[in-house]
């Protein structure tokens, strides 16, 4: 629902980087309690992170992708905003409750194509190895997003999943977001109190960066930048920019607070 406020924001702003008109009703006004509530109210990191995720997105359909996987899809809705070919098979995976009650919000709107939802708890590991089996043997060149989410794993949680993503046969390439060690302190002083009552603490932000993944079977294929894309969409402050100086990484991170998109391929 935070997320969504922001989505909304965004989509309300003059020049917007995207349009969901779903968001809104997605977030609710408990969505927007959140955002205005929380310690860390600036937006410019969710906006362009979503901005970048749809770029990845829209480059890998366009390049053939056949299947995209949504983990921990939340509040997404890509398959009814975004221009998508009706033959995508798009899978969306989360809790019950969560799924539930986007398809109710959702329930009188088309997605732009073939839209599956798959109600799992992501830490079940047997069960998230069955899903990736069955999709993986499903899809030919399948993309898998994940959004939002592996900042709130563990280390370990991070190469297991790499692990099992890597071990289903048509999953060829994945999105995600990454922040470095320096960052994720900066989070937790920022946000971290109102999170950890949440039950959601701030825990992965790995020192080899996308390097990480590596060992996993994973290898960067492109990186981008949170504050220099955003600079370069002028949604930054003018101490922000000072950020978006800071050179794109492939390699190890370090105390400089680093966020960005990454895009991995298996190999």
């Amino acid at each position: 629902m935070w997320a969504a406020a922001y989505r909304a924001r965004e989509t309300e702003r003059p020049g917007a980087l995207f349009r969901d008109p779903f968001a809104k009703r997605l977030a609710g006004p408990r969505g927007q309690q959140i955002a205005d509530k929380l310690t860390f109210k600036d937006s410019w990191a969710w906006v362009t992170r979503t901005y970048l995720f749809d770029r990845f997105i829209t480059a890998e359909v366009e390049a053939g992708a056949d299947m995209i996987v949504n983990l921990a899809a939340g509040l997404d809705a890509r398959p009814y905003r975004m221009a998508l070919p009706e033959g995508l098979a798009w899978v969306e995976v989360d809790l019950p409750d969560l799924l539930a009650y986007k398809e109710e919000s959702l329930r009188s709107e088309k997605p732009a194509c073939s839209l599956e939802r798959i109600r799992l708890d992501l830490a079940d590991r047997g069960a998230r190895q069955t899903v990736f089996e069955r999709l993986g043997r499903r899809a030919k060149r399948g993309l898998v997003v994940s959004e939002g989410l592996m900042i709130y794993l563990t280390a370990d949680e991070a190469g297991e999943l790499a692990d099992d993503l890597a071990a289903a046969p048509g999953f060829r390439r994945w999105a995600l977001d990454l922040v470095s060690p320096g960052l994720l302190k900066m989070l937790r002083k920022k946000m971290g109190a109102d999170l950890d009552r949440a039950g959601a603490p701030l825990k992965f932000g790995p020192p080899e960066g996308p390097g990480f993944f590596g060992p996993h079977g994973w290898k960067p294929v492109e990186v981008a930048s949170l504050a220099r894309t955003a600079d370069g969409l002028d949604l930054l402050s003018v101490w922000m920019r000072i950020l978006a100086k800071l050179p794109e990484s492939n390699g190890t991170q370090g105390s400089r607070p680093w966020g960005g998109v990454c895009l991995l391929e298996k190999g």
